[in-house]
C-alpha cells in the first residue's frame, strides 16, 4: 500500500484492501482499517483530476450528497484521494433520481464551460458544434459502415439547433449522470459518485444521459423522473425531449473513437443504429 494512505490514516492498520468494480479510467479501491472504517483510494490513471474532485466535493457540502475526501495529493504519482466508502444500493426511486439532478442543476456559475481544478469555467460554449464533433468522432472510429457514417453526420446536422438552443446555461451538470453513478443509503439520500466530467452547462445533458438508454430503464422511469427533477425545482422546456437526445449525441458519438472492446462501444452503435433508423437517415 502506497505509504501516503498509511500517513492518511495515523493510528490505523489497512486489514483489507480489494479494487471496486467501474471506474473505466481510473482505479478504486476499497480500503478497510483495523477499526472496521471503510475508504476509496482513487488512483488517477488518465486525465488528473484529482484536485478537481476534491474542490467540488467542498463546493458541493449540504447541496448533494457525495463521498467526503479524507486527503487528496493532486501532484503524487500518481495521483490519489482518499475518501470515505458511501455504503448503499441502487436507486429504486426514479423521482428521487430527478430530485438528486435538480439539486445538482441548482449549483451554478458565472459562465458557461470546462471547470478547472479552481472550479472556474473556461468560457467555452459545450452545447455548440455538434457536426462538426460528430463527423470528428466518425473519422477516428470504424465501426460504422460509410453510409452510416454520412447519415450520422447529416443526423447531427440536423440537430445542431437543438443542442444548441441552450447556449449560455450555467448550471453544474455532472456529465455522467446516470444508475452506476448513484447509490442511496441507508438514510435515504441519493449520493452521487464519479465526477471528474463535471462542467458548466444546460441540466438537459444530464438528463440525456439518464435516459439515453431507455430500453434498460424500469417502466414508468422517464415519468417519474422528470416529475422528480420538476418538483425540486428542476425547469424543462416544452422540447426537452428533443434537446436532451441532441445534446446527449456529443457523448453517444464520443463512444465512437473508444477502443473495440470498450464497455460502451457496442451499446452506442446499437443506439445510434436505432436512431438512424427512427429518422429514416
Amino acid at each position: 500500500m502506497d505509504e501516503r494512505v498509511r500517513a492518511w490514516l495515523p493510528g490505523r492498520r489497512i486489514d483489507h484492501a480489494e479494487r471496486l468494480s467501474g471506474g473505466h479510467r481510473n482505479e478504486n479501491v476499497l480500503i478497510v482499517t483495523d477499526d472496521g472504517e471503510r475508504y476509496v483510494l482513487r488512483t488517477y490513471l488518465a486525465d488528473n483530476r484529482c484536485a478537481f474532485e476534491a474542490a467540488l466535493a467542498v463546493r458541493l457540502e449540504g447541496v448533494v450528497p457525495v463521498p467526503e475526501v479524507v486527503a487528496a495529493d493532486p501532484a503524487g504519482d500518481p495521483p490519489l484521494m482518499l475518501s470515505r466508502f458511501v455504503p448503499g444500493t441502487p436507486p429504486t426511486s426514479a423521482a428521487g433520481v430527478g430530485e438528486a439532478l435538480a439539486r445538482v442543476g441548482s449549483v451554478t456559475f458565472d459562465r458557461p464551460g470546462f471547470l478547472s481544478a479552481a472550479l472556474e469555467p473556461d468560457g467555452t460554449e459545450p452545447v455548440t458544434g455538434l457536426a462538426a464533433f460528430v463527423e470528428s468522432c466518425v473519422r477516428k472510429g470504424n465501426v460504422l459502415t460509410v453510409a452510416e457514417q454520412r447519415a450520422l453526420v447529416r443526423l447531427a446536422e440536423r440537430w445542431e439547433p437543438l443542442a444548441a438552443s441552450v447556449r449560455g446555461a450555467r448550471s453544474l451538470v455532472h456529465s455522467d449522470f446516470n444508475l452506476k453513478n448513484l447509490l442511496v443509503t441507508p438514510d435515504g439520500q441519493v449520493t452521487v459518485l464519479d465526477w471528474e466530467f463535471a462542467l458548466s452547462t444546460s441540466p438537459l445533458v444530464d438528463v440525456g444521459n439518464m435516459l439515453r438508454f431507455g430500453d434498460e430503464l424500469p417502466p414508468g422511469f422517464e415519468a417519474e423522473f422528470i416529475a422528480g427533477f420538476r418538483a425540486a425545482g428542476g425547469v424543462l422546456p416544452d422540447d426537452w425531449r428533443a434537446v436532451s437526445r441532441a445534446l446527449d449525441l456529443f457523448a453517444v458519438a464520443d463512444f465512437l473513437t473508444r477502443p473495440a472492446r470498450h464497455v460502451f462501444l457496442a451499446k452506442a452503435v446499437r443506439l445510434i443504429r436505432e436512431e438512424l433508423l427512427a429518422s429514416r437517415w
